[in-house]
């Protein structure tokens, strides 16, 4: 198993999050040996649209690129759709992708990149109700479990995790 000592990850999400799309991501970059970070608009709790609440560790406002080493966004409709319209979420994404640093993203999450127009040419999976956004952002959209393309890594739904799991912990070891 790849070793994640040492590096701090970034979570974007807040309410309405698809809960194993945020929990099993985080379990299994900690597992590796990484620290994560929830990152919301609010500071408390967010909670999934099944129940699953997280404690938030830093604001959108608050939260500086330079701190992390990867990213992750997790899906959920209600989630992927206000996170997108968070102005300091989206200039976090821009800079963490920026740096060159890896991020990964499953099912809805991808939303936020097509504001923060990061994804002309690049390779990239989602649930299928957002793969004209993706194509209309200039993404090479694809139907397959998990794609590696130019530092982004994604999934399309919870039945992917185990993949996108072990491609995030792989990833964000380099």
């Amino acid at each position: 198993m790849a070793d994640l000592n040492s590096k701090k990850i970034a979570i974007i999400s807040t309410d309405g999050f698809e809960d194993s799309e945020l929990t099993s991501p985080k379990e299994a970059v900690e597992a590796a040996g990484a620290t994560t970070h929830v990152i919301a608009p609010e500071s408390g709790e967010i909670e999934g649209k099944k129940g699953t609440k997280v404690a938030v560790d830093v604001t959108t406002s608050e939260a500086n690129a330079a701190d992390y080493d990867a990213l992750i966004l997790p899906g959920g409709t209600v989630n992927a759709d206000a996170i997108r319209i968070d102005a300091d979420a989206v200039n976090l994404v821009k800079e963490i992708q920026g740096a060159g640093k890896p991020i990964g993203v499953i099912c809805h999450g991808g939303w936020i990149l097509t504001d923060a127009d990061l994804i002309k040419g690049v390779k990239l999976t989602s649930v299928e109700n957002v793969k004209t956004d993706l194509v209309n952002a200039g993404a090479n959209w694809v139907d397959e479990e998990v794609v590696v393309d130019s530092g982004f890594i994604s999934s399309r739904t919870p039945d992917d995790l185990p993949a996108f799991n072990a491609a995030l912990v792989e990833e964000f070891a380099k």
